[in-house]
This record gives C-alpha cells, sequence and structure tokens, in this order.
C-alpha cells in the first residue's frame, strides 16, 4: 500500500493563476506594512486558495511484478555434437528446478534451432530468440537471460545497449576446452563454368583447438558423386583444383579431407559448391540430301535457336542426273569434307543426316570417322526418307554398325498418324508432347514411313500398324536417333492443325547431346523447404525406393510413389543442414539442403570466448558446466539493481521493483465539513483578532 497526494482544482490553471496573483500581492502588502493580524489574513487567503486547488489524497493497493528470466536453450545442430545434447538437457532441467524455487521470477524458455533452411545461410541466433521472448516485456522487468549454448553463436550484438534491457546476459557453455576439430573451406568457386572448359576453385583446410598442427592433409575431390582427384593440402594454406564440368545444368563440387581420429566431428570435413555447367554455342553439322518439301525444316529449327552454331551444306544435285560433270565444279563453294569429317569432326555435337545419301561425296572411310566420331561419345541423327531404303542409302555404309534399324527395302506409301509407343509414353524426349493426351494424337497425319528389321534401340514412336517410327539408341559412349519418315515439314507448315514439331525435335536434339534432363533413367534430388524430393526417371517398371544418407551418414529409405508416366517421386523430411547422398539401383546423386557450407558448421569446437564480451558489459558471465564430463550448474541469486551478477559458484538475477495497481481510495481534503471548518476557522480567528 502507497500513499500520495495529488491536486484536483475546481477552475482551470489559467484561472487559479489569475486569482493568485492579486492574493500575492496582497499578501506583500501585508508583509511591507506589516499590518496587525496580517498573519491571519495571510492563512485565509492560503486556505481559499487551497480549497480551490483541492488536493485529493491517494492510497493505492499495488501488488509486486515478477522479474521475467529468459532460459535461452541452444538447439542447433552443433549441440548434437559428442556430450552435447545429454549436457544441455541435465542443464535446463537443474536450471529449471533451481528457478522455481523462487516466487518472484518467471521463466521463459525458448528453443533455439538454426535458421530456415531455405534461408541466405544457416545460424544459431540466440539472441533473436531472446529478443522473441522478451518482446513484450517491459525492459525494467527483465531479470537477465541465461543461454545455454556451445558458445558458437552467430548473432552476439556489438553494443549491450542494443539488447533493450539493464540485465545481465549469463552463458553456460557445453564441450570440452580440448576440442579439436578438422573443417575444410572452399574460398573461391565459380557460380557458372562453360562446359568442357577449365576451372578453378580455392580451398583452405584448417585445424582448431590445442592440438592442430601444420601436417598435411589428404583432401579428396568428387564431381557430381565421382571422385575426380586428391591431393595433400598444409592446413591454414590456401590450395586450388582445377577441373573441367561434364554437362550442362547444377554441378556439384565435393571436397572431402580425411578424417582425424581425434576430431569432435567429419560433418565439416566435407564441403560443397555448385556450379551451374553453361554449354558454349552447341556445334551442328547438317547434311541435306536430295531437295525435297521438307528440306529447311531442320535449318530452320536449328537456326531459330541461338544456342546453335549450325553449319549446313545442301547437295542440290538430283541423283538421275549423270552428265559426266564433277562434282567439285558443281558446287558453289567446295565441300570440305576432308575438313569437317576428318580434322574437326571432333568439334561438332550433332551431326544430322537430312535424307543423304551416297553419291560419292564422302568417301567411304569418312563414314567410318563418322562411326568412331559416335562410338566415342558424339551423337548423330538419321532424318530418313525413300533413299534410306534404296541401294545408296547409309544403311550400306559403316554406319550399319551404329544405326539402331536396318531397312528392309519397304516403303509405306500411306496416310497415318504418328502415335507415342507405350515405351514413348514414359521417354523423356517423346512423354507429354502436347496433343498425346487424346486417342488418336490431335495433330495431323503423315503420308510415308520406311519399313525397318527388328530395331535394337528404344522405340518411342510407331507409324502405320505399330511400326517404328522414332528409334534411339546408344552406341559405344554415344547417341543415335533414327527418325523413318520426311513428313516432319506437315507438321511445320500447319497441315490439319500441325503438330508438335519443335518440341520433338527439339528434344530429340538435345537428347543426343546428353542433357541430363532428358536420360530415361535418371535420378533427382532437391530441397523443397524442409523436404528433400527424391525424383525417379524411368522407362521401365517400379524402380523401388530410394536410400537417402544424411548428412551425418544415416541412411533412411525414401518409398517412391509414380506421379506421372515414367516418372516417381518421394520426400523426406530433413531435419539436418548438408549435402544429401540419393541413390536408386545403380544411378546416385546429391542434393544440398539448406545454404552451401552452413555456417553453423564452420567452427565446431566449443567456445567461451564469443560470449564473454557481452557477458561483461551486462554484468553477467561466461563459464563451462562439464569441463570434468560431469554437469555443474551454478546456483541462482537474485540482486538489486546494477550490483555484480557474477560469483564463483553462482549467477545473479536482477529483481524488479515493478508492481501492478490493484486499486485506489481518493480522499480529498479540502471536501465537505473539513474544508469548510478550515475556511470558518481562519475567517473566525481573523475576525477575532480584529475585534481586540
Amino acid at each position: 500500500m502507497t500513499w500520495s497526494m495529488q491536486f484536483a482544482p475546481f477552475f482551470s490553471w489559467p484561472v487559479l493563476a489569475a486569482l493568485a496573483v492579486p492574493a500575492a500581492v496582497l499578501v506583500a502588502i501585508l508583509v511591507a506594512v506589516r499590518m496587525r493580524g496580517s498573519v491571519l489574513r495571510i492563512l485565509a487567503l492560503a486556505a481559499l486558495m487551497l480549497a480551490l486547488l483541492n488536493p485529493v489524497v491517494l492510497r493505492e493497493e499495488r501488488d509486486p511484478l515478477k522479474s521475467v528470466v529468459a532460459l535461452v536453450v541452444d538447439d542447433s545442430q552443433s549441440q548434437t555434437i559428442g556430450q552435447r545434447s545429454a549436457e544441455t538437457a541435465t542443464a535446463v532441467k537443474a536450471l529449471q528446478e533451481s528457478l522455481a524455487r523462487f516466487p518472484d521470477f518467471e521463466v521463459r524458455t525458448v528453443q533455439a534451432k538454426n535458421g530456415n533452411p531455405g534461408s541466405s545461410d544457416a545460424t544459431t541466433a540466440l539472441f533473436g530468440a531472446l529478443g522473441s521472448a522478451l518482446g513484450d516485456v517491459p525492459p525494467a522487468r527483465v531479470a537477465g537471460a541465461i543461454m545455454v549454448t556451445d558458445g558458437q553463436v552467430h548473432d552476439i550484438p556489438a553494443d549491450a545497449a542494443t539488447l533493450g534491457f539493464d540485465a545481465p546476459v549469463h552463458g553456460l557453455v557445453t564441450g570440452r576446452a580440448d576440442e579439436f576439430d578438422r573443417r575444410i573451406e572452399i574460398t573461391t568457386s565459380p557460380r557458372f563454368g562453360l562446359v568442357d572448359q577449365d576451372q578453378q576453385l580455392t580451398f583452405r583446410v584448417i585445424e582448431d583447438g590445442p592440438r592442430a598442427s601444420q601436417s598435411p592433409v589428404d583432401v579428396r575431390v568428387f564431381l557430381n558423386g565421382d571422385q575426380i582427384g586428391r591431393q595433400q593440402v598444409t592446413p591454414g594454406v590456401d590450395a586450388s583444383y582445377d577441373f573441367s564440368l561434364p554437362r550442362a545444368g547444377r554441378n556439384i563440387i565435393e571436397l572431402s579431407a580425411a578424417r582425424d581420429p581425434d576430431e569432435i566431428t567429419p560433418v565439416n570435413n566435407r564441403a560443397i559448391a555448385e556450379v551451374d555447367g553453361i554449354r558454349e554455342n552447341l556445334r551442328v553439322l547438317l547434311v541435306s540430301g536430295e531437295p525435297h518439301a521438307g528440306e529447311r525444316t531442320w535449318r530452320n529449327l536449328l537456326k531459330s535457336d541461338a544456342s546453335v552454331d549450325l553449319v549446313h551444306f545442301t547437295i542440290l544435285r538430283p541423283p538421275e542426273k549423270q552428265d559426266g560433270t564433277p562434282i567439285d565444279e558443281l558446287s558453289l563453294i567446295a565441300f570440305p569434307t576432308r575438313e569437317l569429317f576428318v580434322e574437326k569432326i571432333d568439334d561438332f555435337d550433332l551431326i544430322i543426316f537430312d535424307r543423304y545419301q551416297q553419291r560419292g561425296v564422302l568417301p567411304a572411310l569418312y563414314f567410318d570417322y563418322i562411326a568412331q566420331y559416335v562410338e566415342k561419345g558424339g551423337a548423330m541423327l538419321v532424318a530418313s526418307g525413300p533413299e534410306y531404303a534404296g541401294n545408296d542409302s547409309v544403311a550400306t555404309t559403316s554406319l550399319a554398325s551404329i544405326l539402331p534399324a536396318l531397312p528392309t527395302g519397304t516403303i509405306e506409301q500411306e496416310a497415318f498418324r504418328p502415335a507415342l509407343s507405350d515405351l514413348g509414353r514414359k521417354h523423356p524426349v517423346t512423354r507429354d508432347l502436347p496433343g498425346s493426351d487424346q486417342t488418336p494424337p490431335a495433330w495431323s497425319e503423315w503420308f510415308r514411313s520406311i519399313d525397318v528389321e527388328t530395331p535394337r534401340g528404344e522405340t518411342v514412336m510407331n507409324g502405320p500398324g505399330g511400326k517404328p517410327l522414332l528409334v534411339l539408341d546408344r552406341a559405344g559412349e554415344g547417341r543415335v536417333a533414327l527418325l523413318l519418315s520426311d513428313q516432319g515439314w506437315l507438321w511445320s507448315r500447319g497441315f490439319e492443325g500441325g503438330g508438335p514439331h519443335v518440341a520433338l525435335f527439339r528434344r530429340l536434339a538435345h537428347w543426343l547431346m546428353k542433357e541430363p534432363e532428358l536420360d530415361e533413367e535418371a535420378l533427382g534430388a532437391e530441397a523443397r523447404g524442409d523436404d528433400l524430393v527424391v525424383t525417379r526417371q524411368t522407362i521401365g517398371e517400379d524402380p523401388g525406393p530410394a536410400t537417402v544418407v544424411t548428412p551425418s551418414g544415416e541412411a533412411r529409405q525414401v518409398p517412391l510413389t509414380q506421379v506421372g508416366e515414367g516418372r516417381w517421386e518421394g520426400t523426406l523430411k530433413t531435419e539436418e543442414l548438408g549435402l544429401y547422398q540419393a541413390a536408386n539401383g545403380d544411378l546416385r546423386t546429391l542434393a544440398n539442403v539448406g545454404p552451401v557450407n552452413p555456417q553453423e558448421y564452420r567452427e565446431a569446437v566449443s567456445t567461451t570466448d564469443k560470449l564473454q564480451p557481452i557477458a561483461d558489459a551486462t554484468r553477467g558471465s561466461v563459464r563451462r558446466i562439464a569441463a570434468d564430463g560431469t554437469v555443474d550448474v551454478p546456483r541462482i541469486v537474485p540482486v538489486r539493481g546494477r550490483a555484480d551478477a557474477n560469483g564463483r559458484d553462482w549467477i545473479g538475477l536482477k529483481t524488479t521493483e515493478e508492481t501492478v495497481l490493484r486499486g485506489v481510495d481518493r480522499t480529498p481534503l479540502f471536501a465537505g465539513f473539513l474544508g469548510l471548518a478550515v475556511l470558518l476557522l481562519t475567517i473566525s480567528a481573523t475576525w477575532f483578532r480584529e475585534g481586540r
């Protein structure tokens, strides 16, 4: 209960001031002339003015408020190292029991986890959690903060004033002072790189703790999961590694430092860099044979793609023209056959024969070179017409060894509507082609196709009577496609509504050039928020579950569910940041969850150094709680004001003097008979003095 007094005047302050001025003048005159009875007159005027001011006595009933203690628990992934989790749980339980003995303290416990995996970096943000816990608490009610952590905190304010309260901050640190850890960091890495061009990254091996040395460390380098090199690196010294990207799209470079048996965790012995591979303009050699209505279809399509460098030669001499004129005298420019097919054949990403047949332009030996080019990793497309079934067909050359189907000599001359085969509905080249979801497909008819023997490749489109129309195959390390009709131009010209010629031909070209997203057997993984989504692309049956290895080395089975023709998908709820490995059958892929090389793992050795400055500035303390293997939590001691809150075996928390108002009693001093009695007394005394 508290007492106080305030004024509740009957008039406004300007009016009271106007009355007080003449009263003050009168008092001054009375004092100056020393008139008899002046003291009583002054008291009468004072009583009158006091009555107008209406003084009120307040009696307040207040209840004391509790001081708020923030108990911030570090629940980041670095706290899972060694016995830190158990030490944290023991310390938190002991602190909660100790604080419960003080009824003047209100305890708010908050778990501080790593930042969202989708954020720019994953950090241990204890002070962010502290601000959230005390956001609705007045600064005067904050008793302090106790943080149970390994000391690796990444949002420590530089100035204690930014905390928003004046109370001690204590750090109770898990882990040991003699911990040793080895980690690897990538210092520079390209974000983008040209495929098959030399790239370079620099990295550094770092050792923390009293056992750190300068002994060389074995570092292995992986590209998309395959080891591509290893080297010896001195800790603390920058090293570099040259590599080239094998494919367009996302590539993951992984560095792995050898594990030391005495280090506290191997999680940060790996570092990754994601590099997007960019192809230089794709180099395509297009050789057109006999002139036909769709001769410019391939040329127009390839020329419309800014990423394609096209070299196009057209042989305009029809086969029936035999006038003895030498071939080199018929050309507008010389056809550089030796330069293209011998000297520079490996510079091309794709060779297309569009209705080409033997005419003595290319020597038979050159077809051997083309077959070798494909088997060594090149790509070839044969867009055939009637000439493929003739005696001068390229199928009668050395190319027969790599062609996926050989002609029977029969040409089908009837209207048919191209259709996807059962395999083609799953194959990424033809899957989901616009119009293919209807029966018959919503595209125009073709009128000619070439019969072939039983193909040895993958037939993804059928012609009349279910016969092969588009066959894909692999030859050695390269790829071959065979289109058994020259009627694709009908789609490009919009005949009867046309068809998806752009989508089909572009996918076909990109499959031949080994774009990863068009592989018929592929495994992918990507992070979507807190989920790791594993995708499986197959032209076979149920591929079975995928095996996912977490950054900590735990293997988990992820069931795959069919989500479309040839597509399967599974989801794993992630709890760790870092590099995940997914496998299914012979396929393997990598995916990073969260930021690349999160800050949470860059330093794993527990420390008291980071929290010490903010603890000193707030009169708090930082100490280890399990130095000898057993958890020893300091006593809690309430302190007042700005007293020191740090002792040998205790920590102090500030008590508040804040209260909450429960009720108020108001007693006016000059109200009613009391005020009237005072006025009458002073006036009567004045009258009595004058009467004597």
